[in-house]
Formats: structure tokens, C-alpha cells, sequence
């Protein structure tokens, strides 16, 4: 019965949100607490919570201060020279916007944080999709699929997790995986290439000199080698009278939406570049090292940054205030979803629907565990956290493949091919960051993106077994 329950619980709530007759906060309290009820442990509902809320707790915080440490490194313009060399290359062509957002993504989650990766990709390459009235969803899908097969990096988490719960090296889990997730990448750009080439067909061939013309009000204004997307009001020396007034008021309000990383807004700190260098660089080494929990070194980190570049207290509080509508979506997503998995661990709801998984695979099967390992992993990653997946249901797969003679190190490396869909599922607070940032649905992100992320795993898991890795 709580194997039934807990796919209904699943299944309702990603309907709820995808036909958007809820929002995501409210499905995901409001959906587990009538479940809860449902299986007649409705007077437990608040101890689930509270244990769900004390374990993505310092979650919660890592992502407030990771979101104002990294919104202020944002602003004083530590990546623009990464940016400003994306943007010269995208120009203003729909396509290779689209693979520049692939390549910046996935360059920017080489330091494992999903949410840092969202929040300078959205920045850097919203003003150019909303400019050119290219498809958002387009953004967030490629941003999410190239930052899944990156956070398989040793210090992003799954892999770690693999390697903890099977008792195994790490490194010996992802270095013969390298040609396998370097495939998956390539398979990324590619899918890239091909969304950037229907967004081109949709939209025109839209190369810089053609965008000026068709589009007189864009402008690529050179500042510092950098390029921004400015606005020349529409009316300005046409002799169109009053109806150009209206149209200068409503470019007005464009201006402050596409903005985005101006070379001369006033937050720039260029004297302090290396100090903001430094101390970015000091802080990706300690949480590689683990010197400090993440939550600490983001909370440091961000009381450091604010106080060197922005001494003054009403700058500092400008600061906190111009990020403040991303980190209270976030944190209240977090701790709605903390009510979902915590009645979905608490109820037994999770245990129930691994075992039912385990015990549906034939004993046939037995000698392809590591194959079914990384088939299992798309859904199993997606409707539950990494924790759950790789301490919960990964060590039952590799006994079971231990049986066979599956070593546990195939196994492992088989559980990792399922990050590229894990990474759009609404059990992963980056994923909030994602799309709060770039103003999408997240049940049009879903709808949108699941298709192209569960190719990309397979094309992961293909490569590993053609390559002899899995």
C-alpha cells in the first residue's frame, strides 16, 4: 500500500505542477500532508517535518549565502571577462547563444555548486534570450542538462555519495567515467546546436549586423572589450510624434530588465578584482578540503565580500536587498520541499518503493546489474534526493550485483549516468535558483527539459558500456 501511495503522492504532485494548477510551494506542502493523512499517520505529520526541515536545513543556508556571496561577485564583476568572452562569440545569433549557454554553464560548474553555475549562466545570457525574444525554457534546459553531467565531478556530490555508501575510491569511480561523461557533454552541445538551430528558424537568422537593422532599438555597445545589450528608444529623430513618446516609456522599463551584467553599472569593483579572485579561489579549496562545513564558508565568505567591496552600510544593505527575492525563493522552496521528502522518509513511503523496484528486477537480469543500475538511476534520482538513492537504495543494487559478480566499482559508476535528469528534479533547491532567475514555470521547465535530460543519461550509460566502463 505505501508503494502505491508513494507513486500516487509522486505522480499527483508533478501533475499539480505541470498543468500548473499549483504552484511548486504550495504542492509541495500541501500534497505529502494529505498523504500523510492518507495513510493514517497524519499525527506524525509535524515530527516528518520538522526532521525533514532539520536535514535540508543547512541546505537552506548554504544556498542564502552562496546566492549573496555569488550575487555579489556578480555585481562587482569578478566573471565578466568569462562572460564578455561567451557574449563575443554568441554575438546575436539564436544559435550560438544557445551553445554559449551550454559552454558557460558547464565551464562555471567546474566548482560543483549548482546554484552558483545558475546564477552567473542566468545572468550573463538573459539579456541576450529576452532581447531577441528567444524561448527561456530553451535557457534553462541546456543550463540544467550540461550542469547534471558536470556535478558527477568527484567534489560535486554523487560521486562522493557512490563512493561512501560502496566503500570505494572516488577517483576510481570517475576518472575511467571521463570519456563516457565527455560524450555526454558533447551530446549536450550537440542538442544545443540543434535547439539553437530551431531557435533560429523560428526567430530568422539573426547575425549582429542583421539584428541592428531588423531590430533598431538593440544596440551592442563596446565598454571595457565587453559588449551589453543597450536600448536606442524607438521614435528618437523619426518624427513619429506622440506614439513615440509611448514607445520611449515602455523602452524604459526594458532598459532596467536587460540590463543584466552592464560594464558600467556602479557596483563594479575593477581595484578589487584580485582580492575577489582570491578569495573566491580560497573558498573552492576549502570546500574541496572540507575545512568547514559549506554553510560556514559561505556565511564567512559572504560577510567577507560585503565588507571589503561594499564598506559603506547602506551599500552593503542595497546589496542584501537586490538579492533578496532570489534567496527567499529559494530558502522557501527548500523548506516546502523539506515537508515532501520528509514525509516520504518518514511514512516508509521511500523504503517501500526501492524495495518494490529491487524485487521487480528478474534474477536473468542479474549478470546486467550495473546496466539496470544506470537505467534505475534516471527515475530513482528524480523522484528522490541523491542521499536516498545512493545511501538508501545503491548499496541493496550492488549486493544484488555482488551476487552475480557485478563489482561494486561497475556499479557505482552506473549509478552517476542519471545526473543530467536528477538536476531538473524538484527535490534539488539549484533548480529553484534556475528557473526564479530566469522568470520560468518550473512546470514548463519540466515539461520541456525531461526528454532532452533522460537522452543525455542514456547517452552517458551507452557510452560507458560501449567504452567497456560499466
Amino acid at each position: 500500500m505505501l508503494t502505491v501511495l508513494g507513486f500516487a503522492m509522486i505522480a499527483t504532485f508533478l501533475v499539480l505542477i505541470m498543468t500548473k494548477k499549483m504552484s511548486p510551494i504550495a504542492s509541495l506542502v500541501l500534497i505529502p500532508a494529505l498523504f500523510c493523512v492518507a495513510v493514517g499517520q497524519g499525527a506524525k505529520l509535524g515530527d516528518y517535518v520538522i526532521e525533514g526541515v532539520g536535514t535540508l536545513a543547512p541546505t537552506a543556508a548554504m544556498l542564502m549565502f552562496a546566492i549573496v556571496y555569488f550575487g555579489v561577485m556578480i555585481d562587482v564583476g569578478l566573471f565578466d571577462p568569462i562572460v564578455r568572452a561567451i557574449l563575443r562569440f554568441c554575438k546575436a545569433d539564436p544559435m550560438r547563444i544557445v551553445v554559449g549557454t551550454a559552454l558557460l554553464a558547464a565551464i562555471v560548474s567546474l566548482d560543483g555548486d549548482g546554484s552558483t553555475t545558475f546564477m552567473i549562466t542566468v545572468s550573463a545570457m538573459y539579456p541576450l534570450y529576452k532581447r531577441l525574444k528567444m524561448s527561456l525554457v530553451v535557457m534553462t534546459c541546456v543550463a540544467a542538462t550540461a550542469n547534471g553531467v558536470m556535478n558527477t565531478l568527484p567534489w560535486g556530490g554523487p560521486t562522493a555519495r557512490a563512493a561512501t555508501a560502496l566503500k570505494v575510491d572516488a577517483a576510481d569511480i570517475f576518472v575511467p567515467m571521463i570519456p563516457a561523461l565527455a560524450v555526454g557533454l558533447l551530446a549536450v552541445i550537440l542538442l544545443a546546436f540543434v535547439l539553437g538551430r530551431r531557435e533560429r528558424k523560428r526567430l530568422g537568422t539573426l547575425t549582429l549586423d542583421e539584428a541592428l537593422v531588423t531590430e533598431p532599438e538593440t544596440v551592442l555597445v563596446g565598454a571595457g572589450g565587453g559588449d551589453r545589450l543597450t536600448k536606442a528608444p524607438r521614435g528618437s529623430g523619426t518624427g513619429t510624434g506622440g506614439a513615440g513618446g509611448a514607445d520611449i516609456a515602455e523602452g524604459d522599463d526594458e532598459e532596467q530588465e536587460f540590463k543584466g551584467l552592464d560594464p558600467d553599472r556602479p557596483t563594479l569593483r575593477p581595484k578589487l578584482y584580485w582580492f575577489n579572485a582570491g578569495l573566491t579561489v580560497a573558498l573552492l579549496a576549502a570546500m574541496i578540503l572540507e575545512l568547514m562545513p559549506i554553510p560556514v564558508l559561505f556565511l564567512i565568505g559572504a560577510a567577507l565580500a560585503l565588507t571589503v567591496n561594499f564598506p559603506r552600510m547602506p551599500d552593503q544593505r542595497a546589496r542584501i536587498a537586490a538579492h533578496a527575492d532570489n534567496v527567499l525563493n529559494v530558502s522557501g522552496m527548500v523548506f516546502a520541499a523539506a515537508v515532501f521528502t520528509g514525509v516520504l522518509t518518514g511514512t516508509g513511503m521511500v523504503e517501500h518503493m526501492a524495495d518494490w523496484l529491487v524485487g521487480a528486477i528478474p534474477d536473468a537480469m542479474g549478470p546486467h546489474m550495473a546496466v539496470v543500475t544506470g537505467v534505475l538511476s534516471l527515475p530513482l534520482t528524480y523522484f528522490m534526493s541523491n542521499d536516498g538513492f545512493y545511501f538508501g537504495v545503491l548499496p541493496v543494487l550492488a549486493e544484488a550485483g555482488a551476487a552475480h559478480g557485478v563489482s561494486h566499482l561497475e556499479i557505482a559508476r552506473a549509478s552517476i549516468a542519471g545526473q543530467p535528469l536528477h538536476m531538473s528534479s524538484p527535490l534539488v533547491p539549484a533548480v529553484y535558483v534556475l528557473v526564479g532567475m530566469a522568470k520560468v514555470e518550473f512546470g514548463d521547465h519540466t515539461r520541456f527539459t525531461v526528454k532532452w535530460a533522460v537522452l543525455t543519461s542514456l547517452v552517458v550509460l551507452c557510452a560507458g558500456v560501449l567504452f567497456g566502463i560499466i
